[in-house]
């Protein structure tokens, strides 16, 4: 038997890097880190823009960022997983924010996020195959004196039944499934 030995694998950081090299995002991005002095206690503004650029921090720019700023890829991850406003998935065209705090909940939250769920096939943190839809949950809105509220693209809806939830919702999902 003749043992085949298969081409080193390229290391991912220098497969990153190459690729950064034509994209004018990973230039842009390098200069907010030159305007830092390539600071590790600016990774939170490093990753702030590297959102704004990109619209989600995938896993191959965070190790990008990691080795611009010498600092680990599990602080980095770490700082990308730890604050809510940063995402590591794209987002769908269209954003639904179920409320789930108490009085939304109370109200029938919960029925809300399980038709839509059902309608779009997704659980709350997916986006839908198409990327129309990204829905989400949080956990109070401050809006309970409306509840139970959605937040259908930023603009906060009051009152909100199942029935009313997927009419709201027409045109964003079923198209792909």
């Amino acid at each position: 038997m003749i043992a085949t030995v298969s081409k080193p694998k390229q290391s991912r950081l220098t497969e990153i890097l190459a690729h950064a090299s034509g994209d004018k995002r990973f230039k842009i991005l390098e200069a907010h880190m030159k305007k830092h002095q390539f600071k590790q206690d600016a990774l939170i503004e490093v990753l702030h823009k590297a959102q704004e650029l990109f619209g989600y921090l995938e896993d191959d720019l965070l190790l990008f960022i990691g080795y611009k700023l010498k600092l680990p890829a599990s602080r980095v991850y770490g700082v990308a997983t730890f604050y809510h406003f940063f995402t590591l998935k794209p987002k769908g065209h269209h954003t639904c924010v179920v409320c789930l705090g108490t009085a939304c909940y109370v109200k029938g939250a919960d029925k809300v996020l399980a038709a839509i769920e059902d309608q779009a096939k997704i659980k709350a943190g997916e986006t839908t195959r198409d990327n129309q839809l990204s829905l989400l949950t949080a956990r109070c809105i401050g809006a309970c004196g409306i509840a139970p509220a959605v937040v259908y693209d930023g603009t906060v809806t009051p009152r909100q039944t199942a029935q009313s939830a997927l009419e709201h919702l027409k045109g964003w999902i079923g198209h792909d499934h």
